[in-house]
């Protein structure tokens, strides 16, 4: 009979894996171990440089006001689950683990929600939305993101603007050149570039019932507006100048209707 080595080597090895484990936490669930002090506390927070909504100062505070901090505490009197679904009520925060290890020391790892448009709507609204289109309460953020203004509630920036604004982010040229979005009160759409004193006008998204084909609908119809703007620009305005027109609408996929800035 011939035998499989390599087989019966993988066999082997998740034997003495499985083993490793059982003994692993058998020895956590020792009452020594259970009644270890925790003696520090590590938080973790991930891109805390680059979206800074929350610091493990912040952390700290939160724990210690709602009696779950962990430090001094015995390892059997620390829920990690309980810790985990407080800080996930935070609003800033996407995931958060939290483990603790049998020589006394707790782990505490968190996913900041990532912020990819602010909206500062006009009937008064001023919030931001996440990579995910969610709502996010205005805070001291920051970076530079694309401002959304206009007639927007909030169903049409998360169901129409946001993925205006990803389509715009994903193109290298336009995601450092437009500022902001300006939605008109019949639903046009203005965008406002960095360079050069003038307005561009895209016309209306296009709308459909159904979610699973709105976003491939607004990015092919963003691609379109903005690639016809990226050849205008770059052919045109290079050549005309930056400031000689004041308005340039793209709405229509045939022309570019642009209005020359008045002179004194």
């Amino acid at each position: 009979m011939h035998l499989n080595w390599k087989r019966l080597l993988l066999v082997g090895c998740d034997i003495v894996l499985g083993a490793y484990i059982v003994v692993a936490m058998t020895a956590f669930d020792r009452p020594e171990s259970e009644n270890t002090a925790c003696t520090q506390v590590d938080i973790n927070v991930q891109d805390e440089a680059v979206n800074g909504f929350i610091s493990p100062k912040e952390i700290r505070s939160r724990l210690i006001k709602s009696d779950l901090y962990p430090l001094k505490k015995t390892l059997k009197n620390i829920n990690t689950r309980e810790i985990e679904d407080q800080l996930k009520q935070s609003p800033f925060i996407k995931n958060a683990q939290c483990y603790k290890t049998q020589d006394g020391h707790v782990w505490i790892s968190l996913t900041q929600r990532m912020p990819t448009l602010h909206v500062m709507a006009a009937n008064g609204d001023d919030y931001y939305l996440d990579d995910d289109h969610r709502i996010m309460p205005n805070s001291r953020y920051t970076s530079n993101l694309i401002i959304a203004t206009g007639a927007i509630d909030r169903w049409f920036a998360r169901n129409y603007v946001s993925y205006l604004a990803d389509a715009i982010m994903a193109n290298e040229f336009w995601q450092n050149q437009i500022v902001q979005i300006n939605v008109l009160p019949d639903g046009g759409i203005e965008l406002v570039p960095r360079v050069g004193d003038n307005i561009l006008y895209i016309g209306q998204l296009p709308q459909t019932k159904y979610i699973a084909q709105r976003k491939k609908l607004i990015t092919d119809y963003a691609n379109r507006k903005m690639d016809r703007l990226e050849k205008f620009y770059r052919y045109g305005l290079s050549q005309a100048g930056w400031n000689k027109y004041s308005y340039i609408n793209v709405e229509f996929d045939n022309q570019i209707i642009c209005k020359k800035k008045k002179t004194d």
